[in-house]
């Protein structure tokens, strides 16, 4: 299982994603296309939070790893097992965090709110591009606007991105101008910026890369966005206000990753870019 510091977040980002999950109420999403890391991401904030006092249910489909002291239940549809019953039965046994494995429908959405609303930190995922249309997408499903406001507390989207081998890697210099669609911002256009990528060696079978990290953009849901939500505002005022409160774009944070030396410009707009932005 992989520590919620290994997974990629900047010191910053993963501070405000671990004071969302102390919380004792609300509602926690984690978004993005499918292979993008959600469930990896759920089950480091699990094993994070799991402790002897806590009671931790999850409904699963299917339950992907096995996690010592969590109540894990797979999604059984001939028998009957939905999400949605799994979840009716797990708030008569009073736990203290349940993850919901995906919010597919209207009624699951429902009752996780429900779930949220009576003393439970909530976790789930959804498929959207970004954080702020998490929000837009539950509104979709039919979820009243002001039941939304009253529960998330926080998105977290996310992307898979490989990460430049380090056996090989080697710098180059590129112009700062030629970052820009990344949203960098350079003083002096021409100015030239060291990147890195891998050259290519045995290890990494001539790729460059080698291993995986998470690109991520947190929203927390402030009393402006809450706001926001109850009067049904369009998709960007909602995202102007997430990055007034602190929200990185994935481009934002794959740039900063790209600044670092730890990916590519290229891999970057591989998974951001062209899984749905």
């Amino acid at each position: 299982l992989i520590g919620l510091n290994k997974l990629g977040f900047s010191a910053e980002t993963q501070a405000q994603l671990e004071e969302l999950i102390i919380q004792p109420t609300g509602m926690v999403l984690s978004t993005g296309p499918t292979g993008s890391g959600k469930t990896t991401t759920q089950y480091s904030v699990l094993h994070k939070l799991n402790s002897i006092e806590k009671n931790i249910l999850t409904i699963e489909d299917p339950v992907e790893y096995q996690l010592s002291g969590v109540t894990q239940v797979q999604v059984n549809r001939k028998a009957g097992l939905t999400f949605a019953n799994a979840l009716r039965s797990f708030l008569r046994q009073d736990p203290d965090i349940i993850m919901v494995g995906e919010m597919r429908d209207l009624e699951t959405a429902e009752i996780a709110i429900e779930a949220s609303l009576t003393g439970h930190l909530v976790l789930s995922t959804l498929h959207t591009n970004d954080a702020p249309s998490a929000v837009i997408r539950m509104m979709d499903m039919g979820v009243e606007p002001y039941l939304i406001s009253a529960t998330v507390i926080g998105v977290l989207a996310q992307r898979l991105g490989r990460k430049v081998c380090p056996n090989c890697k080697e710098p180059y210099e590129v112009e700062a101008s030629e970052l820009r669609r990344f949203g960098f911002r350079p003083e002096h256009p021409e100015q030239k910026i060291t990147l890195w990528r891998g050259k290519g060696c045995e290890i990494c079978r001539q790729t460059g890369y080698k291993g995986r990290l998470g690109i991520f953009s947190l929203m927390r849901v402030n009393d402006e966005i809450a706001e926001l939500i109850v009067r049904r505002a369009p998709l960007n005022d909602i995202r102007d206000a997430a990055k007034a409160n602190g929200m990185l774009e994935l481009r934002e944070d794959g740039l900063n990753k790209v600044l670092e030396g730890v990916t590519t410009p290229e891999e970057v707009m591989r998974v951001v870019f062209t899984a749905g932005h």
